[in-house]
């Protein structure tokens, strides 16, 4: 795979689930307050507000509209009952002589009542005014629907192209961030933050922000409504508000922090699922089905208990809000009665005041509701915007510096090393890798191999010291620091084999083609065929466009070792890295192999982690590594001679030394002469002079 800018984040174009190491720390940042939190995401919509100002104005109309419906509907009202009541007067009196004789029988309070109405005795109901105010109210409703409609579908709009960037800058961040930071996450925590919690603010502004537009709009229109007909029914309605208020933060300062130990505990199950079924086949053969049951359980309940006091205690407050409104309501009743029988208010007024305290109550009812959403979305805000919020590897220098085309002599110089401050990795090691040259790096495990590649790579930066590129085999004033260079140009000089077979959904020529995307057809089946990929694939049942899964599930072990190995052939590096690259395939493969890399070393540099040291035998420099430190360099013959620390690796793995009492087994106390590459490809009935050099 050919180094890119990409490679820091170990899979540039999505993360496939159940690969390579996983840390086992969850993360427990504290979160920000929900206040803080919001408005950072409302900030999402600041390249929208030309938008948001058409939907404020259309919300502005059709709130409007639905304000003025209460009104007209009372109207409708008066008319319906003045005509009734106009039936039950003698026709050919006037208004007031009805309202005088009233009057003189005693009956103050109809007398009081039918005052504030318009009516003609006998004249009974006026179905044309009442016909025209149907109308209007007919009108008034459609246009409030349309308006309301379209203030609808530009939100969702807005809302979805904000999660759209939302997703691109945590898409972006990801890759940025140091490798450092997927040593310590888990990627099942870390892919809860990026889908589910991405997904839970889309769907909480989705349903939230026109709602509250259009709530907090019905609350100021309806109240100014209120005011209008009756300042003391309004009075008594504004009793809502601060009951409201005080509900809805008692009852949010103690969801809030389970919306966060919900998403926080979701993402540590999600961590445990990904893990579990990743390593299914290892959890069965080891038995460990009931453990994993067992912690599943635990988290599964963690969850359960978070989601359930959140939703539970949130869940309150649309119960309490109904019962404050309805208490609101039976005295707006009470009063308005005492107001129509005492003249002082018409009964059609009194109907569109009931409508509008419940109009009142309702959106504020909403909003109260609304709180757990808001709340459940911020706690995934703050996840998410923790992620973005991380340290990020240091920006490339700008102008970065750049090294010849041909550039693959590498050297180390007094480099120093650590993960841990207090604990010191790699000190002041030197060494040199030539043009041409395979560089084998061995050692126990632990000892700063895979260190080693990742500081060549710009994974992690050096601490002293410095790693130069040079064209030239000597070390001289042209050596650049690969630390002046950007990353993108590095990486794309390497290319990088791994014991892990890392393959992608796609094709298989597509994942042979990854390092190089505009590769022609006939340069993709040449790489394919120098990793012996081309032998297999034509047994498939679509050849190069076999489609592959994230778990390659199609193709052996050994198989998807080869398509990586056929993508770093096709990439055509200067700098080869191969950290047991050929472990998975057989012996007679593994030979071929090495013959088809060897038609790299022209020029190039390889350097090679081996644990098998029969296949590194022909390299031209064997450092072995011991607490990040090089104890020991040179050929595999000198380094035998010198019966050190090689001579004692190379020992371990071709002698045994079992203890006759434990084992009542007797004693190997040798092993014959391992064969060379080279004779190992003569026994293959390869000549000599077609293999080339043969030291990888």
């Amino acid at each position: 795979m050919s180094g890119s800018s990409n490679t820091q984040t170990a899979a540039p174009r999505r993360m496939p689930v159940g690969r390579g190491p996983m840390g086992q720390v969850a993360p427990g940042e504290k979160a920000q307050n929900f206040g803080p939190s919001a408005k950072r995401l409302l900030g999402t919509l600041r390249t929208d507000v030309p938008q948001l100002i058409v939907v404020l104005v259309f919300a502005v109309l059709s709130v409007g509209l639905s304000v003025i419906g209460p009104k007209l509907l009372g109207e409708a009202t008066n008319v319906v009952f003045a005509g009734f009541v106009s039936l039950q007067t003698p026709a050919g009196m006037t208004k007031q002589q009805v309202i005088d004789g009233l009057i003189a029988q005693g009956n103050q309070q109809q007398a009081d009542m039918i005052s504030t109405m318009d009516f003609v005795p006998g004249a009974g109901i006026d179905f044309s005014q009442l016909g025209m105010i149907v109308m209007a109210v007919l009108l008034v409703y459609v246009f409030a629907s349309i308006f309301g409609w379209l203030q609808a579908r530009i939100l969702n709009g807005v809302v979805q192209r904000a999660m759209n960037r939302l997703r691109l800058h945590v898409e972006e961040k990801v890759h940025r961030l140091p490798l450092s930071y997927f040593d310590k996450v888990q990627r099942g925590e870390l892919l809860s933050r990026v889908t589910n919690d991405v997904d839970n603010i889309g769907q909480t502004m989705q349903q939230t922000l026109s709602q509250v537009v259009i709530s907090l709009l019905t609350v100021i229109g309806v109240l100014v409504m209120m005011f209008l007909i009756s300042p003391l029914l309004a009075v008594i309605a504004l009793v809502t508000i601060p009951l409201t208020l005080v509900v809805t933060v008692l009852v949010a300062k103690r969801s809030q922090k389970l919306f966060v130990a919900q998403w926080k505990a979701t993402g540590i199950l999600n961590a445990r699922v990904e893990e579990t079924y990743s390593g299914h086949s290892v959890v069965k053969v080891f038995g460990h089905q009931k453990e994993v049951e067992a912690a599943f359980r635990d988290e599964n309940e963690e969850v359960y208990r978070a989601s359930f006091g959140a939703q539970f205690i949130s869940g309150i407050i649309m119960p309490a809000m109904m019962f404050i409104g309805n208490l609101v309501y039976v005295a707006i009743a009470v009063v308005g009665g005492l107001q129509v029988a005492a003249g002082l208010m018409s009964i059609g007024d009194v109907q569109a005041f009931i409508q509008y305290s419940r109009q009142f109550t309702q959106p504020l009812s909403q909003l109260g509701s609304m709180a757990n959403l808001l709340q459940s979305g911020v706690a995934s805000a703050e996840r998410v915007f923790e992620l973005l919020d991380e340290a990020e590897e240091t920006p490339d220098p700008d102008p970065a510096e750049t090294a010849p085309e041909s550039a693959s002599h590498l050297a180390f110089q007094d480099v120093s090393f650590r993960y841990v401050a207090d604990k010191p990795l790699i000190e002041d090691l030197s060494l040199e890798a030539h043009p041409g040259s395979t560089v084998a790096i061995v050692g126990p495990t632990g000892a700063g191999k895979t260190t080693l590649v990742n500081l060549i790579m710009r994974f992690y930066d050096v601490d002293a010291g410095r790693i130069t590129l040079d064209a030239s085999t000597d070390l001289g004033a042209g050596a650049v620091d690969t630390r002046t260079m950007s990353r993108d140009d590095l990486r794309a000089r390497t290319g990088m084999v791994l014991q892990d077979t890392w393959l992608f959904a796609g094709t298989i020529r597509e994942n042979i083609a990854y390092g190089r995307p505009d590769a022609t057809e006939e340069e993709i089946v040449e790489a394919a065929t120098a990793a012996y990929v081309d032998r297999f694939v034509h047994a498939l049942p679509d050849g190069y466009e076999t489609m592959l899964d994230d778990e390659a599930t199609n193709l052996s072990v050994g198989e998807r070792q080869l398509v990586t190995i056929a993508r770093a052939f096709l990439a055509d590096p200067r700098i080869l890295i191969l950290d047991e690259a050929t472990s998975s395939v057989d012996t007679r493969t593994e030979l071929l192999i090495q013959r088809a890399m060897s038609r790299l070393r022209a020029d190039r540099t390889a350097f090679v982690i081996a644990h098998r040291l029969s296949t590194i035998r022909d390299a031209d420099l064997i450092l072995v590594m011991e607490n990040g430190s090089i104890v020991e360099q040179g050929s595999h013959d000198e380094l035998l001679r010198a019966r050190g620390a090689y001579w004692r690796l190379y020992n371990a793995q071709f002698e045994a030394a079992i203890d006759d009492e434990e084992a009542q087994v007797p004693v190997l106390v040798g092993a014959p002469p391992i064969p060379t590459v080279g004779e190992l490809i003569a026994d293959e009935g390869i000549e000599a002079g077609e293999t080339g050099s043969t030291s990888m």
